[in-house]
Formats: C-alpha cells, sequence, structure tokens
C-alpha cells in the first residue's frame, strides 16, 4: 500500500472539522530545558476522545453512512482509544455500535466508551483474541467490521499530521506512537504530500515489539503477545499495509522500557500539567531516549493519549 494522497487528507478535514476544532502546538519550555531540544508538543490528547483516532473514526464513519445508508450497524476490538472514536463517532452519525475489549481492559475507557453509545462486549485476554471474536459475531450478524487499519482512518488521523506540518515545517523529526499504524502512517502520507524532509521515528514498546521486528525483517513479524502498560501501543500482529507505509517512510523505531513510558508520563505532568497516558508519552520518552542525538534540534512530539485511569497515573507517578 502506498501513501494516502494530500487530497484524501484535504477532504478528511471538511469531515473532522465538522464535529472538533484543530488541536494546539505548544512550545513548553521546561519540556525545551529537559530534552535539550526545540520541542513542539502535537496536543491530541485536547480532542473530543483524548487521542487522534477520533479524527480516523469521524471520516470512516461519515463515509461508511454515505456508501451504506441502510447499515445495521458497525463492530470492532479494541483496547480503548479506537473504540471511542467508533463509538462517538457513530453516534455523530446515528448508527449502532459494537465494541470488543479483552478482560482486564482499562476500566474508564470502557465507561467512556459505553458513555458515547457502544454496546460492549468483553472477550478474551488480550485485543487480538477480541479482535477475532468481533469478526465471528459481525459476520454472523450482518454488521459492518471495521478494521483497525484503511485508508479511510489514516486519511482522517493525518489531519492531525497537516496541521503540525503546515505550520512547523521546519521540524528536523516527529515522534509517534505505533499501535496499529494509523497514527504514523497519516504521518507519513502528509509528510510525503507536503514535499517535507521532516524524518519521522517509530515508538513501541519492549514488550509489544511487532512493528520494530517488522522494521527490521522488512515484512511483517507477529509476537506471541504485547503485555504492556502503555496498552495504546499494544499489538502483537501487525497490518501489511501499515508495516509496507512504515518501513518506506519512517527513519526509525524506538524501542522503551515500560519504565521509560512511567517516566515520561510524569514528566509531562510535572513540566506541562497534561495528563498522558503510557502510549501518549511514548514519543517523549523516545525523545528522552535519543536526548544526545537530538540536541538542539526541532522536534515534534505527538501526545496522543490522554486517558489514563486513576491506577495507571498513580502508579506512573510513584514510579520515582
Amino acid at each position: 500500500m502506498s501513501v494516502i494522497p494530500l487530497k484524501d487528507i484535504e477532504a478528511a478535514a471538511q469531515i473532522v472539522y465538522r464535529h472538533m476544532r484543530p488541536t494546539p502546538e505548544i512550545s513548553w519550555p521546561l519540556l525545551n530545558v529537559r530534552t535539550g531540544a526545540d520541542v513542539i508538543v502535537k496536543h491530541e490528547n485536547h480532542t473530543p476522545i483524548g487521542a487522534f483516532k477520533v479524527r480516523g473514526g469521524l471520516n470512516y464513519m461519515t463515509r461508511l453512512k454515505q456508501a451504506e445508508p441502510d447499515c445495521p450497524g458497525v463492530i470492532t476490538a479494541t483496547r480503548g482509544n479506537h473504540g471511542q472514536s467508533v463509538s462517538r463517532a457513530a453516534s455523530a452519525v446515528g448508527m449502532r455500535s459494537v465494541i470488543y475489549v479483552p478482560h482486564g481492559n482499562n476500566t474508564e475507557k470502557n465507561k467512556a466508551m459505553e458513555a458515547f453509545g457502544a454496546e460492549l462486549m468483553v472477550y478474551g485476554d488480550d485485543f487480538q483474541e477480541s479482535r477475532e471474536e468481533a469478526g465471528r459475531v459481525g459476520e454472523a450478524e450482518g454488521l459492518h467490521m471495521i478494521p483497525p487499519f484503511h485508508p479511510d482512518l489514516v486519511a482522517g488521523v493525518g489531519t492531525y499530521a497537516l496541521e503540525l506540518l503546515q505550520k512547523h515545517p521546519d521540524l528536523d523529526t516527529v515522534y509517534v506512537p505505533v499501535g496499529m499504524g494509523s497514527g504514523i502512517c497519516g504521518l507519513i502520507s502528509a509528510r510525503d504530500g507536503l514535499g517535507l524532509k521532516t524524518k519521522i521515528v517509530g515508538i513501541v514498546a519492549d514488550k509489544a515489539p511487532a512493528y520494530a521486528l517488522s522494521f527490521e525483517a522488512g515484512e511483517p513479524v507477529n509476537t506471541n503477545d504485547a503485555d504492556t502498560f502503555a496498552d495504546g501501543v499494544a499489538c502483537r500482529s501487525p497490518d501489511p499495509q501499515a508495516v509496507d507505509i512504515i518501513n518506506a517512510g519512517a527513519d526509525r523505531i524506538v524501542r522503551l522500557g515500560e519504565d521509560e513510558f512511567r517516566a515520561a508520563m510524569r514528566a509531562y505532568f510535572y513540566d506541562t500539567h497534561n495528563i498522558a497516558e503510557g502510549a501518549g508519552a511514548g514519543p517523549l520518552a523516545g525523545l528522552l531516549q535519543e536526548k544526545d542525538r537530538m540536541a538542539g534540534k526541532k522536534v515534534g512530539v505527538i501526545l496522543s493519549g490522554g486517558n489514563a485511569d486513576k491506577a495507571q497515573f498513580l502508579e506512573a507517578m510513584a514510579g520515582e
């Protein structure tokens, strides 16, 4: 799969902005001191669901409703932010949504999905098992199965990247979390469409390294588990289309230990008083890991995921 054309991202923006405003890009002095770089934070934690996923959901669901006005409903699986995106967007277009999550999922994300109107189903020990069950149920009940990766999702999510890169075309590097790949692929697509040279660095967890292994191998590599504190990057079966775009367009993939995610959560709270979940803090953690390499450069970090539950946040804050 090739990158998403710029015109498709621009068309998605017309849909997205019916429902939300562009999010801010802020340079925080204390983060600049901490990292030794000129840091621009793209605050996707300020979307209606606290993550960039909502943009993709709005674009996908709007186009689905236009193409299939009699669609009985949608079904998908998630660890949280994708599901909030689907339920929020389904409600916006007047469609039923069924969301599968694994046992032990973030309870506050579960409540948010239900508040947006989703029918929440708990199944399996991890995302992959939930995803497989959602596929079976969707086929049996005639519901439209929303994949975790699709061109319409990428085009919608890519609107955050268009906002960032149009305002800051001189960014040397941007760090972005990699869950199923829509965020980084939208960023690569926007950069290529604008003809910029900005380097793009994906962030994954050591405990969920599928996309890092796929980047190294040049082809999709599955893992046996993805049990990480940073549930937003808990992928063990990467999407082949996403792998193609990432392997062609990313500069590198950085792997983070669990404590690095927690330390970056603390840094965001101390330096900006924003609450980031593990995956949302991952890009800052990646920059801190590469602090010497990035010294003095203008760097973007994508804060997508402000949905840490109380237990996660207290665990991170107590980890000093």
